[in-house]
């Protein structure tokens, strides 16, 4: 006989993340590859009870469930990843696209603090690509003896994904060297934009100025060709 069906699952956010990325253009598409991005993963009742994270800070890295929340709910088999120039398919649940059944995103982070007080439990995390807002549905610690898999294959993302060289111009540093955080948010800039977070489609239109904010700014920022080679530069810094 077959099986019977699945029933309806009903999954309740435990908390949500304040992150440095407003919105989700220019989020990097893996964790830790900017490692200046900082958030807090703030916990909500009934789940910001401190016993609930009693041992947690022992552990220096872990596992974020959460839902893509700013994705559309539809789903397709077929999906074109970014690493492969956005034009080749493949299915799904070969990939880590954002557009999937449920929803569903895994990330690894780095956990450095852990804040209880009457206001609740926050959890200070780095290097995290997870837009503000984000709803957390669950917490592990990450085990490298039981995660870490360095003979795995990989298949069409073997390695990290090219790093542009990135400049700031004379003008959006200026405007950047007023801020009381600009040191930390000229690592972030540079991290960020050496993945090229353009879309993969418009690549090659260096005319455009793309913008993508982080924290309370906007970085706009142009490609520029130079013997051949792509770099990028910012060419103002605004206020939203």
């Amino acid at each position: 006989m077959p099986a019977p069906p699945c029933p309806p699952v009903t999954l309740t956010p435990i908390g949500h993340i304040e992150s440095d990325y407003p919105d989700k253009f220019g989020v990097p598409r893996q964790p830790g590859l900017a490692d200046a991005a900082r958030a807090r993963l703030v916990l909500t009742a009934p789940f910001d009870d401190p016993l609930a994270v009693r041992g947690l800070e022992a552990f220096s890295h872990l596992w974020i469930t959460f839902l893509f929340h700013l994705s559309p709910e539809r789903w397709t088999p077929l999906v074109r990843p970014p690493r492969l120039g956005g034009n080749a398919r493949i299915g799904v649940f070969a990939s880590r696209s954002t557009h999937r059944p449920n929803r569903l995103g895994q990330s690894l982070v780095e956990l450095e603090g852990i804040d209880t007080d009457d206001s609740g439990v926050r959890l200070r995390l780095r290097g995290v690509d997870l837009v503000d807002g984000t709803p957390v549905l669950d917490i592990k610690p990450y085990l490298p003896w039981a995660e870490s898999r360095p003979e795995a294959r990989t298949g069409f993302a073997p390695a990290p994904p090219p790093r542009l060289p990135v400049r700031i111009n004379r003008a959006a540093q200026a405007a950047l060297d007023t801020r009381p955080d600009a040191e930390s948010l000229r690592a972030l800039i540079h991290q960020v934009l050496a993945q090229d977070p353009r879309p993969a489609y418009r690549r090659g239109a260096e005319e455009r100025i793309y913008g993508v904010r982080l924290r309370d700014v906007d970085v706009r920022f142009r490609a520029l060709e130079d013997s051949g080679e792509t770099r990028l530069e910012v060419v103002e810094i605004v206020m939203v």
